[in-house]
Formats: C-alpha cells, sequence, structure tokens
C-alpha cells in the first residue's frame, strides 16, 4: 500500500518529466512489474523480498542506482527485513547517495545505518508525539461491551471517515461483520488479506465508497487519507510508539481530527506509558449508558462527549503549522 502510495505522488511530480518509476511488491503477479522493469525506470518503489526476486532472475539490475532510499527503518527491522536489505544493498554500488528514515532508532538499526553509511549527517525533525490538530480521548468501558459502545460512538456522530484499529485479524474480521449488520459498510484491512483485497479496501475507503476501515497496525504507517476524520482504537496499542503510529492518520493536512480509545480496567498500565509519551494526561469522556462500566484509576474525568454530536463536527484547522507524526530521523551520505 505504501509504495502504490509513493508512486503515485512521484507521477504526479514527474508529470512533466521523462522520469519513469515503477513499484514491486510481493502479493501480485511478476509480469506486469518484470514489463515495467524492462521498459526502463527511472525510479523503483520495492518492498525488499520482491525486489530480490527480481534481482535473482535477473529482472532487475542495481549495479547503477546513484540513490539508495531507506524508509520504515525501525519497521523493517521488527519485520525482519534487515536481512533482506543488506543483500539488496550489496548489488548496489559503493558510491551511492543513501538515505535512512525511521521514526526511531532502537541499537540494532544504529549498527545497522553505521555498516551501510560512511560518515553519515543526523537530522531529527519534529517531536514523537502526534500533530497538534488531533484532539485525544478515553472512553471507559467494560471488556464484553466494547462493541456495544463502539455502535454508540458512531451513531453519535457525522464523522467523516473513521479508522478502527484492532489488536489481532481474527477480531478485525469479526468486528466488521458486527458492524455491517447495523447496516452500515465497513473494509478491513490486514495481513491475511490478498494484495488485491487491500487495494480493493483502501481504494473504497479512500474515495468514500465506504465510511468506516477497521484494521490491524499494517494501517498505522504510511496510510495516507486526507479524509479520516476519526481514529478509534476499539483495543488499546502494545506500544506509546504504535498508538502515536495509529493516531496520525487523522489530523492530517492542518485538519482537525479525534483519537479516542475505548480502555478497560486492564488497560491502565499500557495507558500510562501513553501519557507519558504524550507529555500530558489524555481527558477520559464519559459516554451515556455506560458510566458505571470501568473506571480508569488515576485520571481525571472530563465531562463532555466522546465525538461531536450529528451536525457539530469541527471544521479544519487555520492557520499555524502542523509537527509531523512521529519523529522523523534520517542519516544521509553523498
Amino acid at each position: 500500500e505504501l509504495a502504490e502510495q509513493i508512486n503515485e505522488e512521484i507521477a504526479r511530480l514527474a508529470r512533466f518529466t521523462n522520469l519513469r518509476s515503477a513499484t514491486v511488491y510481493g502479493g501480485v503477479g511478476m509480469g506486469p512489474q518484470v514489463s515495467a522493469l524492462r521498459a526502463g525506470a527511472e525510479i523503483i518503489v520495492a518492498c525488499p523480498g520482491r525486489l530480490l526476486d527480481h534481482v535473482q532472475r535477473g529482472t532487475a539490475d542495481l549495479s547503477h542506482v546513484q540513490t539508495l532510499v531507506l524508509d520504515e527503518g525501525d519497521r523493517m527491522l521488527d519485520m525482519g527485513f534487515l536481512p533482506d536489505v543488506r543483500r539488496i544493498v550489496a548489488q548496489t554500488p559503493r558510491d551511492r547517495h543513501t538515505m535512512l528514515f525511521s521514526a526511531t532508532f532502537a541499537p540494532e538499526l544504529d549498527r545497522f545505518a553505521r555498516e551501510i553509511l560512511r560518515d553519515p549527517e543526523r537530522i531529527e525533525i519534529g517531536l514523537t508525539a502526534p500533530a497538534q490538530t488531533v484532539k485525544h480521548a478515553l472512553c471507559p468501558v467494560a471488556p464484553d461491551r466494547k462493541t456495544e459502545m463502539l455502535l454508540a460512538l458512531l451513531d453519535s456522530t457525522d464523522a467523516g471517515s473513521v479508522l478502527i484499529f484492532t489488536r489481532t485479524k481474527h477480531r478485525a474480521n469479526r468486528l466488521a461483520k458486527q458492524i455491517g449488520r447495523t447496516g452500515r459498510g465497513a473494509a478491513v484491512l490486514h495481513s491475511n488479506r490478498s494484495q488485491n483485497q487491500r487495494r480493493k479496501a483502501l481504494d473504497a475507503f479512500r474515495t468514500g465508497e465506504v465510511e468506516l476501515m477497521v484494521a490491524t497496525d499494517i494501517a498505522s504507517r504510511g496510510l495516507d487519507v486526507d479524509t479520516i476524520s476519526h481514529v478509534i482504537n476499539y483495543d488499546v496499542p502494545g506500544s506509546a510508539d504504535d498508538y502515536i503510529h495509529r493516531v496520525g492518520r487523522t489530523g492530517r493536512a492542518e485538519r482537525s481530527g479525534d483519537a479516542i480509545t475505548l480502555v478497560t480496567p486492564e488497560d491502565r498500565n499500557a495507558v500510562r506509558d501513553i501519557e507519558r509519551a504524550l507529555g500530558e494526561r489524555i481527558a477520559v469522556r464519559r459516554i451515556e449508558g455506560f458510566d458505571a462500566d470501568a473506571t480508569v484509576p488515576a485520571i481525571a474525568t472530563v465531562g463532555a462527549p466522546a465525538m461531536a454530536p450529528t451536525g457539530a463536527r469541527r471544521s479544519a484547522a487555520s492557520g499555524g503549522g502542523r509537527r509531523r507524526t512521529g519523529s522523523r530521523k534520517g542519516s544521509g551520505r553523498r
């Protein structure tokens, strides 16, 4: 999904140039990619595994690469892609220009950077925090009433596109079916879906054909849909970093956005970690009919509704800058 998004931006930027680009990723047939590579492409946007397949088949030649960009370094580390990336780097000239981008730099990623970069310049932009246009809220709920609360939230708002995060693929499928029984359409996005299924789901969500998407953390990075007005964490994310990436899907391009997290008493430690990363307490907002369900200890209660009522959506933020979601750190060498 991210490769296609980047390629679309390249196509727009290169519209009046002779630059050609091609995408290379798994889950789809090799044929169209081979044709695009043989036709010639100045820019290749690729996922590591499929790019190595093309190199091994002789349909991609990296020996003349001038610039190598490695994005989402921390994610590639988490997913075990660094060995593949090392093999790709070995196919490129030593005098290339290399850039490595990452939201965070774990020690192993720092070691990897020292391997592939010579005398790099390190650039840090922004803070590890969501955009200032995002408004955060915690909604206490009993574990067995989370779906009921989610549906109540959806009923009480005139939201735009809503992205709902779950912890597991099974729960994403189940929740989308439960939402569907209420007459709403909901797309599903997770790694067990085929590439074509994921593309169709994203296209439907992006165009507004469906206004709800239920996803795992596969959608927390790179997904760029400007119309997302609300992010709802049906399940509390596994880490503060994951929270920041999830809620960074809203409040983009100076638009306002809401990040709502359904919390049970068992989520206390996770909430504390998230608040520590944000540097502030998150307001607790009670939903009518769920007041006695659960509590979030040691956090002050704010009596405002969790989502703007129908007809009272906030307009896009005007004026002022917007911090990029997360800390984008880059290392480059010329």
